[in-house]
């Protein structure tokens, strides 16, 4: 495969350096000397997701190291594989095959059906620990028939030594005075997490992790969690970790927008569509002090975790903001991109705070909805691949519908549904960028076509300006949020086929404004640098 035109500068000119740092100063000396050992177990999670997302990317990453090349050494960092994402997955190293659509979680000659018809001849307890999140899919030597591997056999070699450092970085932190606030200790989380790394049994932890204190100064998520990188069937968790610092006043000023059951309860779908088991969600505002493992480009502004169906039925969920990141993101990415393709007399409208307070809402609202079928099955498993676009899809345009909901209630006053609307236009734009064989990205492009062709939104032929109609918007909001809902509590993956297939062809007025974007050399995203790994 023959590399692509842009060069390697220009590569890693598209994502804007950014220093992710915070005031450590309250932090006490057990908890500065936790940090380190932290940040190396999140770099073992890098190895360990190099190896889930391409068998090949670990020789290819020593052999780069070997070569000395920093720049290509960085750009492979940054993607975490040889792959750009926000350019259809394109190689950007010599030599290297078409990204795996299922990773490294299954062997690389097996055909979907062969696998599904493998799982209907399991008992269902196999049956489950098969399409489970925590298993891969490899060949018998002898007989190549398929087997499940459990994850703490598979990557034994560095779940061990990452528990180690997990386990030590407890210690320091168990020598805290007493929490303040009720709720789990930080190390207790950090022990059980550890132990569930070689257990392969994470429900315990996922529960401590859910329940840990506010007083507690670090906030630290490590697991498999995310599926994007299974682009088979969505089932496959790839590690992450993220050592971050707690924001507490911010963390205070937004826990109001936790209320999930007045989201639901106003939902503009049938109520048998409706999701009667929600358990209201705390808010974690955070700085970002490091993050490995399935960490690639674009940045992750915020998360709602776990994933796990099960510990969200017994736990809930939770939302952790990132401030400095978002704030970043907005500066470099948000503000420019919004120069280009907003209509003048909409700039007035761009808002920081609704694009933060949106992409909170949309973690907010991954839990609204249906997380199950009419007929009792999970979306997750009837959508399969199509299951993340549309997941990100619902959770970006019912969080457009719960501002407007929460502005007219009086929940929300220091932003106007008009900024909420203007700047969810222009934040399409980014979103896209980020490619649309990915999540986000496909399924924002999903939304701007529909919106469009509902007439919330429309370009100047003249000037390829965008507009946000006001008098139709929130009636193009609310029919698409329903739409998303119904598809996926019907769980029929033809007719979403047909929505994707529909909505996600860019128009010619979106590519020319994509292209004008690209040309005024706006980055698509920001890129980490962390000086606390650097100590």
């Amino acid at each position: 495969m023959s590399l692509t035109t842009r060069s390697i500068p220009k590569r890693i000119a598209r994502f804007a350096a950014y220093e992710c740092t915070a005031d450590l100063s309250h932090l006490s000396s057990q908890e500065r000397s936790a940090i380190p050992k932290l940040v190396k177990a999140a770099k073992l999670f890098d190895q360990i997701y190099l190896r889930q997302a391409w068998s090949g990317n670990e020789a290819l990453e020593k052999k780069l190291k070997e070569k000395g090349d920093r720049d290509l050494c960085l750009l492979f960092d940054m993607y975490k594989g040889p792959w750009a994402s926000e350019d259809d997955n394109e190689p950007f190293i010599d030599g290297v095959p078409k990204r795996p659509e299922g990773g490294n979680f299954y062997p690389e000659d097996m055909k979907k059906e062969e696998f599904e018809e493998w799982v209907k001849a399991l008992s269902p307890e196999d049956q489950q620990q098969a399409k489970g999140f925590y298993t891969t899919i490899r060949r018998k030597n002898d007989d190549g028939i398929l087997e499940y591997i459990p994850y703490s056999e598979e990557y034994k070699d560095l779940l061990q030594p990452a528990a180690k450092l997990m386990h030590e970085a407890a210690d320091d932190l168990s020598q805290l005075a007493p929490l303040e606030e009720k709720g789990t200790r930080i190390e207790q989380f950090l022990r059980s997490r550890a132990d569930a790394l070689t257990s392969n049994d994470y429900l315990a932890s996922e529960l401590d992790w859910l329940s840990l204190s506010k007083s507690n100064k670090l906030e630290v998520t490590a697991g498999p969690y995310e599926v994007y990188t299974d682009a088979i069937f969505g089932y496959k968790s790839a590690y992450e970790f993220y050592v971050h610092v707690r924001d507490e006043s911010s963390s205070r000023l937004l826990e109001e927008f936790s209320d999930l059951q007045f989201v639901e309860d106003h939902l503009p779908i049938p109520d048998q569509y409706k999701n009667d088991k929600l358990i209201p969600a705390p808010i974690v505002v955070v700085n970002q002090l490091f993050s490995g493992g399935d960490v690639a480009v674009p940045m992750t502004a915020a998360y709602n975790l776990p994933n796990d169906e099960e510990a969200v039925k017994k736990g809930g969920s939770k939302l952790v903001l990132i401030k400095n990141v978002q704030e970043g993101k907005f500066k470099h990415v948000m503000e420019p991109i919004a120069g280009q393709v907003l209509a003048e007399d909409q700039l007035q409208y761009l808002s920081a705070e609704a694009f933060t307070t949106h992409i909170l809402l949309h973690e907010v609202c991954h839990s609204n909805g249906p997380h199950h079928t009419l007929s009792g099955d999970t979306v997750r498993s009837k959508l399969q691949e199509y299951h993340s676009a549309m997941e990100e899809a619902k959770a970006d345009i019912a969080a457009l519908f719960a501002a407007h909901l929460m502005v007219q209630k009086g929940k929300i006053n220091k932003v106007t549904s008009k900024q909420f609307w203007a700047t969810f236009l222009a934040a399409a734009f980014r979103s896209i960028r980020f490619g649309i064989q990915e999540a986000h990205g496909l399924g924002q492009a999903c939304q701007l076509s529909y919106l469009i062709e509902k007439g919330g939104a429309s370009c100047d032929p003249v000037t390829n300006r965008f507009s946000v109609n006001f008098d139709k918007i929130e009636q193009a909001v609310a029919d698409l949020t329903k739409d998303i809902m119904v598809l996926q509590g019907d769980g029929d993956k033809k007719a979403v086929d047909a929505f994707i297939e529909k909505y996600s062809k860019l128009s010619p007025d979106t590519k020319k404004a994509l292209n004008r974007i690209e040309e005024a050399g706006i980055p698509v995203d920001i890129r980490p640098i962390y000086p606390v790994s650097e100590n």
